[in-house]
Order: C-alpha cells, then structure tokens, then sequence
C-alpha cells in the first residue's frame, strides 16, 4: 500500500465570520517532567500544579458534586500513610478500587493493561517513587488523538475527613499509583467529572494507540471462540459490558450478580473437559473487585463436580474478588459488546507474524467548505467532504491471499472541548471507493478532488456504511490491487470536528518472536496430525527447537523433564497437552529463557544460589531463601546448580502451586485439603 496522501492540495481554506468560526482541538498543557523535577529538588520544594489545582474546579462541576463528601481536602500520599508506595511490582493482580467517579471503563481497561507489563510500563514509568528523588511530582502517558503526550501531575489527592481517598484507591493502602494515574487522565480530560461516562474501548486505546474490534455479541461470528483465543495468546486487551450500555446514570445489580449498564475485563479463556463433553469458558473481572456472576461455573456453581479434581483447584477461585468463569454461551447472552484492542490490527485476518504499515491523517469537517455530510442526507455535498487516496498492491504471495490485501481503517473524531464530556459526540463513518480508469489520473497526476459525478456513478465497497455517534468507527477489508479513495464524514451536513484518520495494511513479513507465523506454522505443523500430545512427543518438539538464547551449549530436556511438565499442566489428567495447554507452556518457556539467559552471566548454562535468587525475583515471584535454597537441593547438581531444563521444572512448579493456593485459601494464610485434593 502507497502512503496515504490527501487529494485535496494544501491551500488556505476561508474561515466562515461570525459564529460559524471553526473551534480546533484544544491540546492539553505540555510541561517537562524532567525540568520541573530538578526545579523542585534544587528549591527543596515540593511541586504545586497550577494547572490542574487542588480545588473544585479540578473535580468538575455536575453531578460528582453531590456525592463528595462535606469536609473534602487535598492531601499528599506522605500525609496519609507512613510508608507511601508508588507501584508495587510483585502484585500480580490490579488490586485497585472504584471511588465516588463512575469510571468502570478506565478501570476495566486498566485492569486488562496489567497483563502486558510492558505496555503498563509505558503509560506508568516504573522509576517514580515517595523515596529517591521525591519531589510531590509524578508523570504518566497517554496516546491523544494520535500521538503520545506527557501528563505531568502534583501528588494532592482528594480525601475525605477521615483521610480516605475519595476517588480510585488501592486495597493495600500505601499504594498511590492508580489514584495519581486517574488524576493524570483527569487532567487530560478536564475533570475528574470528565471520567464519568465512556467506553472500555476508548480508554484501552488512550492506553496503548491501538486498534479497537467491537464485536456485538447478539450477532456474534461464528468463530468468535477463535477470534478470542488469538485475542488471548496475543498482545490484544479485551474489555466488555452488559447490557443498557455504560451510559446510565445509575448502576443496578441484577440477580445473576451481574450489574446492568457496567464495564468488566476480560481476563482469560479456557477449554474445559466435562462429562458430557468440552466447554469452553470465559473469564472475567468487575473492576469493583467484588459483586460477581451467580449463574452456570461461578464461584458456588455445581458444574465444577463435572471436572476433574485437579482442573476444579487450578480454576476455580471461591472468593469474592469480583472475578468469575462463565460459558461462552452465557457470556454471548448477558454481554452485548466485546472490545478488542491489538496493538497491530492482524487479529481478525488471521494473517499473524506480518509487519502492518501505518499511515496517519489529520483532517477536518469545515462547515461551506469540507463538510459534506454523507450521501443518505446530502448527496449533493458528499465530494466536498476531505477525500484520501491509497494505491493497494499486488500481496507477496498471491497464491496464498487469493490477490487480496488485508487494509484496516480507523477514523477518530477529536472534541474541542477542554472538557471530554461537553463535546458530545457527532456521528461519524466513511466511505471507500475503487477508482478505474481516468479518475485514478485524477488522483494520481493532477492531485485534485474527485467530482460529484463520480459518487452520482460509483457505489462505495462498503455499501453499508456504518455512522456511530462513538469517538471511533473500525472496519477491516480485504481489498484487490488498485487505486481507492476513503471519504470520512459526518452523517448531518454542516457539522464542524477535526478528525484523525488511521490506514493499515500489510508491507512485508516480519517474524514476532512471541507470536507470528512461525511460532503458528510450528504449533500447526505439530498439532494437525495430534491434537494432543504426549511426554515423548513433548521431548522431541522441544528438543528440535532452535534456542537462540542458547547458542554457547547444546540445550537438551530430558524425558524426566518432559513428563514432569506434562503433570503439571496436564489439567484434565489425560497423560497429554493440547495445543491450548501447549500455547501457555511456550509462552512460559520464552519468558524464562529471556529470565535465564540474563542471569547467566557467565554463560555457563547453569545458574548458582546467587543467580537464581535474582532470576526467580525477575519473574516478579517472591520467595524467601530457605525455598530458594530447598529448590536449588531438589533441582540443582552437587554443587547446586541449576541448568535451564531444571529451572523450567521450577518455576513451572512455583506458579502452579502459588496459583493453586490463591484459589484454595480463604483468609490468605493456609488451606485445608481433603484427601483428593
């Protein structure tokens, strides 16, 4: 695909008199961190943020009013605990709490951005803290309307007379990250009151300037199951929210336990082995951290009996954390919309480990001049509307894609408004046109619009344009080679917005190395013929993998190894591996190998007490030395050393039973087992 040019040539455009002046995106405040740091810690003062000050007019001007409470005052985290934490690495769950803002959908889609830390690590940087080099000011990033922007904030938070956090708070109640990063989004959005109402896609995009799939789940495709395991085993973050939308002023929890009109994070799937047959089961988080689904496989459900014992321990939970497993069928029947975030559009393609090349576009809808509104209304003005052409070309193997090219096209309508909730949204769509024979002269050579006649004439490949009145509209196409024109508008004529419009499409290959073909032609070539495989199955694949961490000595499992891993991951006692099964070890197996090779230093293959303490602590596992050294007995040589095959073995265990006793334990201390468990 050619980069995406702009028919229309850069003039000056008329500015329309009087109240018709166009009112362009406000950007938010830009302030260096760095600089105001080091200000602060020359004046040995602490930072005070103009603005965004700790006054009313920060908490908005509506209905988030009423709920505060009488004596609201603004204190910093040192005031309210001993020991203030901005982020504590080694939990491995969000653990943070909904305040007065009914902001669900920040927190829901926060919540899935704890399963990528990397990506969190973007939006939260991680070297802040209440110690070295504390100065009372924090920074975060968000992706705005099309680039990444630096939300600087002070640290005074909203409390109320007994100095508890008004707002969004952690359970352990020396940790300050979310509360400070909600006030970074405030900030960015005008007011906490601005954090009201919105979409779990909005916020997963804001987090990571992704792609966001809607899938409305009452007309759900067929592979919906597939499309949510590529999800899973993919960087893709998923959210979803019952039904009535997350716009009512109200929340209500129905009897199920699920609450109408609310946002929830999809955590995990899984394919279970009953009586009478697999399952496939969904699982999910209310950002609340309590209040969970009643119905089939919850908590209390009697459909655990159907499995195995060793299954019911390593899934079921029976806490109430706000976290439940539901069937696929249940969750297509209370859920009415699933959104999927990928960080490179290839989920619904199915064309993994391919480069996307990424084209953006500002633009805007002026009104006697670009806003043309769409054809249902104004077929008069549609070609006045900004028109951008892309040239489609013939796909590398065109064998494989039958001649077709994979493009994704996303158009985000940007607000001018300061605050997010007083622009309200316009309905928004574009069309796409192939253009033959003299009008691609047009495009190509002369640079101008295409005429009136040619949309009298041509009807667009999307025949169906979809209008929303959502910040964002998404859809994917698979397109021959050829010149095409995209014409983004509004549906009403005359309305006036700036937009951004985003193209993807395939380039060339390019290998991932958690994810991508190779990784999919190397599950497929081992899984078509055996969908479940055996310890001696397992020793060969892995023994044939070329380790590229390990290219100093030969790396080999042994077949003890093989079935010791078999034992633990085999959930449903089988004696094998799916390919489900399979996909969870390996992406374990690529982590501890990047973990290892680390840690190695020497590169000896083999780490020592001192190393595997450091490597078992990179993971984000804790544990004391007395384990550690327990394991480097029962794992380790004479010398207790532990090779990679072993430290495999290790973790694999550490995990499992740490899981294990999460899911058991009711008070977080000990667990009582019966004789089958």
């Amino acid at each position: 695909i050619m980069p995406l040019l702009p028919c229309l040539k850069k003039k000056k455009l008329p500015v329309p008199l009087g109240r018709n002046v166009f009112q362009k995106h406000n950007p938010p405040v830009q302030q260096n961190y760095q600089a105001l740091l080091e200000m602060c810690l020359k004046k040995k003062c602490l930072f005070t943020d103009e603005n965004f000050p700790a006054h009313i007019s920060s908490i908005g001007t509506g209905a988030l009013l009423k709920k505060l409470p009488p004596k609201l005052q603004w204190k910093r985290p040192h005031d309210l605990h001993s020991t203030p934490v901005f982020y504590a690495a080694n939990r491995k769950q969000l653990d943070l709490c909904q305040g007065l803002v009914e902001n669900c959908w920040f927190l829901a889609a926060l919540e899935a951005l704890t399963f990528h830390q990397d990506i969190l690590a973007a939006v939260v940087p991680q070297h802040q803290s209440f110690d070295r080099k504390y100065a009372g000011i924090f920074h975060f990033r968000f992706w705005h309307f099309g680039e990444w922007v630096d939300v600087v904030v002070d640290d005074r938070l909203p409390v109320n007379e007994a100095g508890e956090l008004v707002f969004v708070s952690s359970v352990y109640k020396n940790v300050f990250w979310g509360a400070l990063l909600e006030k970074a989004y405030a900030k960015l959005y005008g007011s906490y009151e601005d954090l009201q109402i919105g979409q779990v896609s909005e916020a997963l995009v804001d987090f990571t300037g992704g792609v966001n799939i809607t899938v409305k789940l009452a007309a759900a495709p067929p592979d919906l199951w597939d499309i949510m395991t590529r999800a899973t085993y993919s960087r893709s973050l998923m959210g979803c929210q019952t039904h009535l939308g997350v716009r009512l002023a109200t929340t209500k929890v129905l009897k199920n336990g699920l609450v109408a009109g609310h946002a929830y994070t999809v955590i995990g799937i899984r394919k279970v082995t009953c009586h009478y047959g697999p399952e496939n089961l969904v699982r999910l988080r209310n950002p609340w951290g309590k209040v969970e689904w009643r119905g089939d496989w919850s908590d209390s459900s009697y459909k655990w009996e159907l499995l195995s014992p060793k299954e019911k321990i390593l899934l079921r939970k029976k806490k109430e954390d706000g976290e439940f497993w539901m069937s696929l069928q249940d969750f297509k029947v209370h859920f009415v919309d699933l959104m999927i975030c990928k960080l490179t559009p290839d989920l619904m393609s199915k064309e993994d480990g391919k480069k996307w090349m990424y084209s953006l576009k500002s633009g805007r809808w002026v009104k006697g001049s670009t806003a043309g509104g769409s054809r249902r209304f104004c077929s008069d003005t549609f070609w006045m509307n900004p028109q951008y052409w892309l040239e489609v070309l013939p796909a590398e193997d065109s064998k494989k894609s039958l001649g077709s090219c994979s493009v994704l096209v996303s158009l985000i309508q940007k607000h001018s408004s300061k605050h997010r909730n007083r622009a309200h949204h316009l309905f928004i769509g574009f069309s796409l046109y192939k253009v033959k024979n003299e009008y691609s002269v047009i495009l190509v050579e002369s640079n101008k619009k295409l005429p009136p006649a040619f949309f009298t004439w041509h009807q667009p490949v999307n025949k169906h344009q979809l209008f929303v009145d959502e910040r964002e509209v998404t859809r994917d196409f698979h397109l021959e080679p050829g010149v095409y024109v995209i014409v983004p508008s509004t549906l009403e004529p005359q309305q006036e917005s700036e937009f951004i419009l985003r193209v993807f499409s395939r380039k060339h290959e390019i290998v991932d190395r958690y994810e991508g073909k190779i990784w999919e032609d190397f599950f497929t070539k081992h899984f078509e013929q055996n969908p479940e495989i055996n310890a001696v199955q397992l020793q060969r694949i892995l023994n044939n993998v070329s380790w590229r961490n390990f290219q100093s000595f030969r790396l080999r499992f042994s077949l003890d190894a093989c079935q010791g891993i078999l034992a633990l991951l085999d959930l449903n006692a089988t004696g094998t591996l799916s390919i489900q099964e399979f996909r969870v070890l390996w992406k374990r197996l690529l982590f501890y190998s990047e973990v290892f090779q680390k840690r190695d230093i020497n590169r000896s293959g083999r780490l020592d007490l001192v190393e595997l303490h450091a490597a078992v602590q990179e993971t984000g596992i804790s544990l004391s030395n007395e384990v550690c050294n327990l394991m480097a007995i029962r794992y380790g040589n004479s010398d207790l050393q532990i090779s990679f095959e072993s430290f495999v073995c290790f973790m694999l265990r550490v995990e499992i039973m740490g899981e294990a006793f999460r899911n058991l334990t009711q008070d977080g201390k000990g667990i009582y087992l019966r004789e089958s468990e």
